[in-house]
């Protein structure tokens, strides 16, 4: 087991006093296969948190109002979770939606001429996890990681079409593939340390198709490997816009600057950790949510 220490704040400041805010966000993980939360707390400044409820995917929603004509809101989610590494494999199915659901396309992941020439040499293999690795090998070719090349509003097919894109295209490029594919698939955000630093630009993406004897599995296609001890699972959805990390709604003109400033790092180790040792890790990309 590895123990990681989150800090992950979210500032807006704007230009003129905003008269009405709201923020949705989906910063809490939860204890899943594979994962312990060990603690975790929200703290909100120019701010307060109204509700809070699981949504249609068990994810934590939290929803946040600025305060009357405030020109600043910072969020911060911070706390311990412990994660074993289970090769990305989550297993069974569970919350609110049905696993058909997760076969249907969305805006930002139907079908089209890119994603299906992704899939036209795949469809005949019958180990289904060698499939969604071939899948992720495929997709990590075809569309180079590449910073600053994308928004959160761009959909598989236009990535495929551009050739580069970051963490968050390819998921929805490996969703959208998987679907045709026949699985189950969903989008997954969350936290990653990378090596040989804590400070991270953003927190992480990555996919899980389900597939049958095993049920979830993860696959990160910018690092080509399927997530281990150093990824946090905080939210999925059938796309970026239902696991995203914070959404938000505000009235007036005002122009609005964002910053973030995220720490991930290496939690108190257990006596048994610190006996066993760690073995080495590979370079990690990230980016985009």
């Amino acid at each position: 087991m590895t123990r990681l220490r989150i800090r992950h704040s979210t500032t807006y400041r704007y230009d003129a006093p905003v008269p009405y805010g709201l923020l949705q966000t989906r910063l809490t993980p939860k204890s899943r296969a594979g994962q312990q939360v060990l603690s975790w707390a929200t703290e909100v400044e120019g701010g307060a948190v109204q509700t809070q409820f699981d949504d249609q995917n068990a994810n934590r929603v939290q929803l946040i109002s600025h305060e009357a004509e405030s020109t600043e809101i910072c969020v911060t989610a911070e706390g311990e979770v412990e994660v074993e590494d289970r090769a990305g494999v989550i297993g069974a199915h569970g919350g609110y939606v049905p696993l058909w659901m997760f076969l249907r396309a969305t805006d930002r992941t139907r079908r089209g001429p890119g994603t299906l020439a992704l899939v036209r040499d795949l469809r005949g293999q019958d180990d289904p996890l060698r499939q969604m690795h071939a899948l992720s090998a495929a997709i990590r070719e075809a569309v180079t990681y590449a910073t600053g090349t994308t928004d959160v509003g761009m959909a598989a097919e236009e990535a495929v079409a551009a050739g580069t894109g970051v963490c968050q295209d390819h998921a929805h490029i490996f969703v959208t593939c998987a679907r045709l594919l026949d699985r189950p698939a969903r989008y997954v955000s969350g936290y990653l340390r990378m090596d040989g630093r804590d400070e991270q630009d953003a927190t992480h993406a990555w996919a899980e198709a389900h597939l049958d004897g095993l049920g979830w599995v993860g696959f990160d296609i910018s690092n080509g490997i399927s997530p281990d001890a150093r990824y946090v699972r905080v939210a999925t959805g059938l796309d970026y816009g239902e696991a995203a990390p914070i959404r938000g709604l505000r009235l007036g003109g005002a122009a609005e600057a964002m910053t973030v400033a995220l720490n991930v790092s290496a939690g108190r180790m257990s006596q048994s950790q610190s006996q066993s040792g760690t073995g080495q890790q590979q370079q990690q990309q990230m980016s985009g949510d």
